[in-house]
């Protein structure tokens, strides 16, 4: 097959994203097939162009870069900009590029607009791949209120949807959300994966800050921004350190806009257990990860955010590592199924402490858990049974239309 993805947040391990298309790609580049990925640079990708348009060839796959830098740090304004200048220029490869099928991979939506350009120009196969809800997330944020905004935003959700040849959702619960809303029948469930072979092995020579020495590590990996309610963390920090729980550090990874006003928060307020790493690659994190005694996910609550599908489980998952958590819907289900974490109520400090607490005080619940997380990675999200699942999608999407 010859398959184009456009995407615009492309990264290898070497950046600090996820790594979806990359891994299904080259291993779909392994098995036969030409894959080109035309994305944009992301602040978290290792790709770095030097002209408007650059060429790599990362481990067999052709990513064409648009020049375009996103950032979790932008306004909505510059974000929408950046979305829609990514959206035309790649339209162009959507008219040029050979291709047996075209993948768009939301987020932002608007990666739609070449998908449709080859769908409805060049008559391509198309597959609409929807990594969050747009526009209701933001609309349940209050990041969009202007009815008018709403009303087109939806109005190009809807035509995404109905366009598509096929839509592959990243949970239930988003497949679940577009069969009620939009009533498409040709949707595919097929969430984020773990990576066995990257996060399942301790590296060589890990040597974590002296503040480990002792501790019962809590970790946090991901964005610290408007729908990752991570004043939870700080906030259920602040607790334990009330209550005289001095046996644990919380490490917090990674970026995005609040994070100077977390960091401000704990420096004035005296708290000693939390930690602020920023940014650090994939392949860095598999030694946090692998000495973590458990694993957070927190995020605002609204609805649309129980639909979520997290690269932070699945790699929590992968190393063996139980997750505490905040959405309703389809991870809190899966968790209290499979015994690999356990969910507490969104912007409720007190109670993910005492989660925190339930794993740090019984070992034997916690080595339970992490042995059911290892057989989750295994046998419901490896990388290579998902990995060919999407391919096989593909393939029968060309199979209909042709």
């Amino acid at each position: 097959m010859k398959i184009l993805y456009f995407y615009q947040y492309f990264t290898s391990p070497k950046g600090s994203w996820g790594t979806r298309v990359y891994e299904f790609a080259r291993r779909w580049v392994k098995a036969g097939d030409s894959v080109t990925v035309v994305t944009s640079v992301y602040d978290k990708s290792d790709l770095k162009p030097n002209q408007l348009i650059s060429q790599f060839d990362v481990d067999g796959i052709d990513v064409r870069v648009i020049n375009i830098r996103l950032s979790n740090k932008h306004g909505f304004v510059l974000r929408v900009f950046t979305f829609v200048a990514y959206a035309v220029i790649a339209s162009w490869y959507a008219l040029v590029l050979p291709a047996d099928v075209v993948v768009s991979s939301s987020g932002p939506i608007t990666v739609g607009i070449p998908g449709m350009v080859a769908h409805y120009l060049r008559k391509r196969p198309w597959v609409f791949e929807v990594r969050d809800l747009w526009p209701e997330g933001a609309i349940q944020l209050g990041m969009i209120r202007n009815p008018i905004l709403i009303t087109i935003a939806r109005f190009f959700e809807q035509r995404c949807y109905s366009a598509a040849s096929g839509i592959v959702a990243l949970s239930p619960g988003m497949a679940e959300w577009i069969k009620e809303n939009y009533k498409h029948s040709k949707i595919e469930v097929i969430p984020n994966a773990s990576d066995r072979q990257l996060f399942g092995t301790m590296p060589e020579n890990i040597a974590l800050p002296s503040f480990t020495e002792n501790k019962k590590l809590i970790l946090y990996t991901g964005t610290m921004g408007k729908m990752n309610n991570c004043w939870q963390i700080i906030k259920m920090a602040e607790y334990l350190q009330e209550i005289g729980e001095n046996n644990l550090e919380i490490v917090l990874i990674g970026d995005g806009k609040e994070k100077a006003e977390l960091e401000s928060y704990t420096q004035k307020g005296g708290i000693k257990n939390i930690h602020f790493l920023g940014i650090l690659p994939k392949e860095e994190i598999v030694g946090w990860l692998q000495k973590a005694h458990c694993a957070l996910m927190v995020f605002a609550a609204v609805p649309c955010l129980d639909t979520v599908s997290p690269n932070k489980m699945f790699d929590a998952f992968a190393a063996g590592v139980p997750v505490i958590q905040t959405t309703q819907g389809w991870i809190k289900q899966l968790l209290l199924k499979e015994q690999c974490g356990l969910t507490v109520m969104p912007e409720d400090p007190k109670a993910m402490a005492e989660a925190v607490l339930a794993l740090v005080n019984n070992e034997a619940l916690r080595e339970k858990q992490a042995a059911n997380a290892r057989r989750v990675a295994q046998e419901l999200f490896d990388r290579d049974l998902l990995g060919e699942k999407m391919r096989a999608v593909l393939g029968e999407i060309i199979n209909q239309v042709v």
